[in-house]
Formats: C-alpha cells, sequence, structure tokens
C-alpha cells in the first residue's frame, strides 16, 4: 500500500485507522484467526464489489458523454442545415468534459435561433391563415388554430417567401378593404338619392357594415361580401336607371300638358325638380331625395291631375289648332275653307269615336306639314310680293306720265318726279322678274307634283295672262305713239304751208289747261289683275319729249333747272 498515489492516502489511513480498531474490537471478543481471516476476505470481497460497481457506474457515465456528444453534434448539425446557417462547427480537441463545454454554447444558442425561428414562422403563418379567414367568408369572430411549422426548413429564405406572400395577401385585403368601402359608399350614395334606408340594406349584407358604417375599419372583406356588394350596386343602379327613365317621362308629359294647356309658370315651378331631370343622365343625378317614391308619386298626381283638366279644355285646344292652322295657310296666300273645316271637326268631337288626344296629335301634324310647306312656299311669295309692288308702280307711272300737269310747281311735285325716276328702273326689271317667278313656280310645280295656287288662282295663269296684258298695252303705247307721230308731222306741214294761227295770249302765269293746279294722281291698288294693268306709255322718255314740245311757252310750272328735259 505504501506504492499507491498520495491521493489516496486520507482514505488509506481511514482505512487503517478502521481496521486497527476492527483488531481491537476481535481482540476483546475474541475471535480467532480463521474468523478473522474470512470476515477481511469478506471485506475485501464487498470492496470489489463496490469498487466494479463504481466502474460499471463510471463507465456507462462516460458511454452516456459520448453518447451526449454525438447527439449534440447530430442536433446541431440538423439545427444548421433547419436554420440555414453557413458556419460550419467542431467540438475541437480534450476531455469529454471540455469537449461538452465547447458544444453546450453553440448548440444552446441553435436551439434559442430555432426557437424563435418558429416564433415567426408560426406568427406570419397564424397571419396568413388569419387573411385567407377572412377572405374565406370565416370572419374575425372565429378563432384560426396556430398553423403546423414544418421545422425541417427554417432558413431565411423560406421565411423572406412567407413574408412576401404574407405582404402580398394584406396588399389584397388593402385593397378588398377599399373595395368595400367604395362599395359602401357606392350604396350610400345611391341610397341617398332615392331614400332608401341604407342601415337596413348594409345590415342585410353584413351585420358587421352597420357598426362600421362612417368609420375606416372595414369588418368584413370576403368573396362573398364583395359578391353581395356587387349585386347590390346593380341592383341599385337598375332602380336608379328605371326611376330617372319613369321621371323623366314623367317631366315629358308634364312640359307637353303645360304648353298644351298653357299652364302659368308660376304652377311650374311646383315640379322644376322633376323637370329639370328631363335630359340629364344617370351619373348626373346625384341630389338628394329627387329620385324617391315620393317625388314619382307626386308627379304621377300631377300628370293624371292634368290629363283630367286636358279632356274638359280639349275642344278649345282643338279649335285653337284650327285657327293656327289657318292662320299658317292665311299667311302664305293657300285656299283654306274654315267653315267646313270646323264643321268637320264638330262633327268628329261630337260623335266620341276618335280620342282628343289623337286628334290634337293629328292636328299637330298637320300644322307641322303646313309650316313646311309654308317654308317651301316663302321664296316664290316673296318674289310674287316684288312683282305686284313692280306691277302697281308701273300702273301708277302710266298715270303720272299721263298727267300733262305733272310738272306743276304744286306741293309734293318733287317727290313725285323722285318716285317716278325710282319706278322707271324698277319697271325695266318686269320682264326679268316674271321669268324668274316663272321659272320658280314651275320648278316648285314639278318637285311637288301640284298646281302653286295663289289667292285659289294659278300663280302661272296670272302671270301669262299680266304678261299677255302687259304685252298689248305695250302694242297700244305704240300705236298711239305712232298715232301722234302722224298727227304732228301734219300740224307741222300745215302751219308752213299757211303760218301759225294767232291766238290770244294770256297773262303770265295762266295755263291753257283748267287742270293745272289739281296736282298729280296717285294710283290705287288693286288685287284684280285683268283691272290692275290700264294702258300706259311704253316709252317714257320719247313721249315726254313729244308732249313737251306742244307745252305753251308761257307755262310757269316749268322748273328753272329744265326738269321737263331731266324727267324725259
Amino acid at each position: 500500500m505504501a506504492n499507491m498515489p498520495p491521493s489516496f492516502s486520507p482514505s488509506r489511513t481511514t482505512c487503517a485507522s478502521l481496521l486497527r480498531q476492527l483488531q481491537m474490537i476481535w481482540d476483546e471478543i475474541g475471535e480467532s484467526d480463521n474468523d478473522r481471516d474470512n470476515m477481511l476476505f469478506q471485506l475485501e470481497q464487498e470492496c470489489l464489489e463496490i469498487y466494479h460497481k463504481k466502474v460499471e457506474e463510471t463507465r456507462k457515465h462516460k458511454a452516456d458523454l459520448y453518447q451526449w456528444l454525438a447527439e449534440a453534434e447530430a442536433e446541431i448539425a440538423n439545427l444548421v442545415s433547419s436554420l440555414g446557417e453557413s458556419t460550419m462547427f467542431s467540438r475541437g480537441k480534450g476531455t469529454l468534459k471540455q469537449q461538452i463545454t465547447t458544444i453546450r454554447p453553440v448548440l444552446e444558442d441553435l436551439r434559442s435561433k430555432k426557437e424563435d425561428r418558429i416564433n415567426e414562422f408560426s406568427k406570419i403563418k397564424s397571419q396568413i391563415s388569419q387573411i385567407y379567414a377572412e377572405i374565406a367568408s370565416c370572419g374575425q369572430s372565429k378563432t384560426v388554430t396556430d398553423p403546423e411549422v414544418n421545422q425541417s426548413d427554417l432558413t431565411s429564405k423560406k421565411l423572406g417567401e412567407l413574408k412576401s406572400h404574407l405582404q402580398e395577401l394584406q396588399n389584397e385585403k388593402i385593397l378588398r378593404q377599399q373595395k368595400v368601402k367604395s362599395h359602401i359608399n357606392t350604396i350610400s350614395e345611391l341610397s341617398v338619392v332615392m331614400l332608401f334606408d341604407i342601415q337596413k340594406t348594409l345590415n342585410e349584407i353584413h351585420p358587421s357594415f352597420c357598426e362600421s358604417l362612417g368609420t375606416v375599419q372595414i369588418h368584413s372583406i370576403s368573396n362573398d361580401t364583395l359578391a353581395r356588394l356587387t349585386g347590390v350596386i346593380h341592383s341599385l343602379k337598375r332602380e336608379k336607371q328605371q326611376r330617372l327613365q319613369k321621371i323623366q317621362e314623367l317631366a315629358k308629359l308634364l312640359v307637353e300638358l303645360w304648353d298644351l294647356m298653357e299652364i302659368p309658370i308660376d304652377e311650374q315651378k311646383a315640379f322644376y325638380h322633376v323637370t329639370r331631370l328631363i335630359s340629364a343622365s344617370v351619373d348626373e343625378v346625384s341630389t338628394q331625395g329627387c329620385l324617391s317614391a315620393d317625388v314619382i308619386a307626386q308627379a304621377e298626381v300631377e300628370v293624371q291631375r292634368l290629363n283630367v283638366l286636358k279632356a274638359s279644355k280639349m275642344k278649345d285646344l282643338v279649335f285653337k289648332r284650327q285657327n293656327e292652322l289657318e292662320e299658317i295657310y292665311r299667311g302664305v296666300h293657300m285656299d283654306v275653307d274654315s267653315e267646313a273645316a270646323r264643321e268637320i271637326l264638330i262633327s268628329i268631337i261630337e260623335s266620341g269615336n276618335i280620342d282628343l288626344s289623337d286628334l290634337l296629335q293629328s292636328m299637330d301634324d298637320q300644322i307641322k306639314k303646313a309650316k313646311e310647306e309654308a317654308l317651301s312656299r316663302r321664296d316664290i311669295l316673296d318674289r310674287v310680293e316684288k312683282w305686284k309692288f313692280a306691277a302697281e308702280e308701273e300702273k301708277w307711272l302710266d298715270e303720272y306720265e299721263r298727267d300733262e300737269n305733272r310738272y306743276s310747281a304744286v306741293r309734293g311735285a318733287h317727290k313725285n318726279l323722285k318716285r317716278a325716276e325710282k319706278a322707271r328702273i324698277l319697271v325695266s326689271k318686269i320682264p326679268s322678274i316674271v321669268e324668274n317667278l316663272t321659272a320658280k313656280v314651275k320648278a316648285w310645280e314639278m318637285e311637288k307634283g301640284i298646281p302653286f295656287l295663289y289667292e285659289k288662282v294659278l300663280l302661272l295663269h296670272d302671270l301669262e295672262e299680266y304678261t299677255l296684258q302687259r304685252q298689248l298695252r305695250e302694242e297700244e303705247k305704240r300705236k298711239s305713239r305712232e298715232q301722234k307721230r302722224l298727227q304732228e308731222q301734219h300740224a307741222v306741214e300745215q302751219e308752213t304751208l299757211f303760218g301759225s294761227k294767232s291766238a290770244t295770249k294770256k297773262p303770265l302765269g295762266q295755263s291753257t289747261n283748267a287742270n293745272t293746279l289739281l296736282g298729280t294722281p296717285v294710283g290705287h291698288r288693286n288685287r284684280n289683275l285683268s283691272s290692275r294693268y290700264a294702258t300706259s306709255g311704253g316709252k317714257e322718255r320719247r313721249e315726254s319729249s313729244r308732249v313737251n314740245s306742244i307745252i305753251p311757252v308761257n307755262y310757269v310750272a316749268l322748273p328753272k333747272d329744265d326738269s321737263v328735259s331731266r324727267g324725259s
């Protein structure tokens, strides 16, 4: 035992002292040497068993340490793989406890990273599951179970993909929230226009909308909710379109009835909120309550009231239309038998076989047609008026030039001279006026397929008769001038043969014509074309020259500016 390591000396000393004590006790007892040897042998065996047991325990502990190290290395390898760590690990050299001391903090750090990564994955997956639940119409009222995390793949790349997916879903959620909010605003606007109960409408779509009305929070963004919102919007828009069409129809009826019965403006003002929509588009209508059921009902009641009133006034309206029709015909000189037309209207109304509204519509159509026909006649009628005026001036000029006292110094003589000058110019244009008018009338008749009547007479017949009468007048004027020329020539020849006859001179300022101071005659208008165009001089200048040649020299009415020459 003296060769044992010094570290065991305390134990050896203790065992030796105990052995001495055991010898002393045995001596006192008187144990035999054989018994003492047996007991010492037994004691040695027991000590060996204890050593063997301790050795086995120590060997097992060593195996456990090796196993722990192996498992730790395997776990570290798995953690590094699942976390996607790029660093390589080695436990190094030394005793088992030294190796364990080296590896333990690394293992604990990787385990902590794994736990944090799992929590992060779980949180993101939970958010993804929540958004999926909201979109799938589970709603936020139900608890979403924690999703399982695949611990074999906890890499940063996988986490990034998951975060990117979550971001996409969050963006989708925001878009849906905006869409839901926009749909709710649209429903609110449509409901306001038609005075619908917005709370009731939204509650039928999803109860949470009534709670979130007017707030930023939107409780439901599911596909089903969006579909319901879209369906309600389409329904409300269709209803709005139908109501607007109804309002516009009523507004047109109101305007027609107002115009028909000449309703005062003050009475019309009560329904301006209806008539102002008569040409509005659906998107332009946004005033609160303008398409409500009450507004439509009020307009319907007013239309019904005016229809009842119209029935009592329809006869007056029919005859008013007849007067308007007759005025149009008279304005363009068309033949209309007023008495016969009114008798027919009275007979139709009293028979009751026709709706007065249809009769009124028929008369409106006649008025429209009459206006179109009057418009087609307007150009010809303007030319007829010009022709008539020229014919009247021609007649006046004939009478004026037959008056031998037209140059007398009476009141208004200078005005007649100016009128005569203008009349001569206008009369010179009469052939072209008649020719153009005739061409226009013929073209009109060819286009319309009917004759052009003016005051119940064929206008072409009037034009032909006028042209013939004018030719006859021109021929008469020519013969008259020729006869007068011969007479004057004969008088000159007689004077040359026998000399001028003596004549009693009259005081200065007197005229041989008793009618000198009577003034110039003015032509009167007459519609009868046959008597309108009397025979008159055709070539005024030559005739005036001859007339002036026989006026006495002492004719005091002769203007000093030689107006006779100028007139001729």
